[in-house]
This record gives C-alpha cells, structure tokens and sequence, in this order.
C-alpha cells in the first residue's frame, strides 16, 4: 500500500532512532531521548495499525493515537532543543513531525467526515 502518511512516519521514526543513537554515545543521561524514541516510533506503527484495522472507528482511533504520539514527540524534541544537551538539527526533526501532524490531521478529519 502506498501512503505518504506511512513513508513520513518511517522516515520520522528512523532519523529518531539514528538521533538516538548519537545522542546516547554523548553519555548524557538519556531518559528524555527515551522518551522521544519510545514516542516517535509509535506514530508510524499506530498509523500502520489504522491502515490494518477493522474498522472505520477503529482507523480513527489509531490516527488519533498517532497523533498524539506525534505531539508528544514534538514536546520532547524541543525540550532536547532547549536544554542544549546535544548539538543537533532539531529543526530538521520537528518540521518533518510538525508535517506528519498537519497530515494526520486531515486525515482524521477527513475519516470523521467520510463516517458521516
């Protein structure tokens, strides 16, 4: 299945997981990272989830999921941006998931609408 939404997600997810990577070789403490990777890579495979799910409700409820995964992720991306534990391109990371949020966002907009 080809669905942009998807491919954003895995992209997102995976530049996470190589931050994450980079961040914990700074011997920092890593629990905000964690908390970013654990977050960041739930976007995509909720949204996997919704794509697989049995129902219409059940579409809409994993988008919102995602979401919400996607707000938290943004939180903890500007928190590690803030805090200046790590020289690194947060922006890069927060447009791509400020884009997936937007996306997301239309797409359960567009669900709820089509349920009507």
């Amino acid at each position: 299945m080809n669905s942009p939404l998807l491919d954003k997600s895995l992209d997102f997810a995976t530049k996470i997981v190589l931050f994450y990577e980079e961040f914990s070789k700074s011997k920092k403490d890593t629990t905000i990272a964690k908390q970013l990777l654990r977050s960041a890579t739930s976007v995509g495979a909720n949204i996997n989830e919704a794509i697989y799910g049995n129902s219409k409700a059940d579409f809409i409820s994993k988008l919102h999921i995602s979401l919400k995964e996607v707000s938290e992720s943004i939180y903890w991306l500007t928190l590690l941006k803030n805090t200046n534990l790590v020289i690194y391109n947060f922006e890069e990371l927060l447009s791509l998931a400020e884009e997936i949020k937007r996306m997301l966002i239309s797409s359960i907009k567009t669900a709820k609408d089509n349920n009507k």
